[in-house]
């Protein structure tokens, strides 16, 4: 029998946030520890194929090779509503005024 390690799966809305300990097989990728954690249930508007993915803060293009280890966090980030650039320049535009 393989080994299991305990990792978390982390995704938030401005309304919700939820994190979810799941226990996966050693060797387990963050993508099938995120399929394995029941998130989708969770938020079904959730779209794996589209999300980006990190660990702990640090973003990572691989998420179907990256292997985890025992007590990460992955992190499931939504998309931008705006540049974060513009936002900076938004408030500083606004606390001039």
């Amino acid at each position: 029998m393989a080994d299991m390690i305990e990792v978390e799966v982390a995704y938030a809305l401005p309304e919700k946030q939820k994190i979810l300990t799941v226990e996966v097989e050693e060797g387990t990728t963050m993508l099938d520890a995120v399929k394995a954690s029941g998130i989708e249930q969770e938020f079904p508007e959730l779209d794996l194929a589209e999300a980006k993915f990190g660990i702990f803060g640090k973003a990572t293009r691989t998420p179907e090779t990256d292997v985890l280890r025992a007590g990460d966090r992955v992190e499931i980030y939504r998309p931008l509503i705006i540049d974060p650039k513009q936002a900076r320049a938004n408030r500083a535009a606004k606390a001039a005024r």
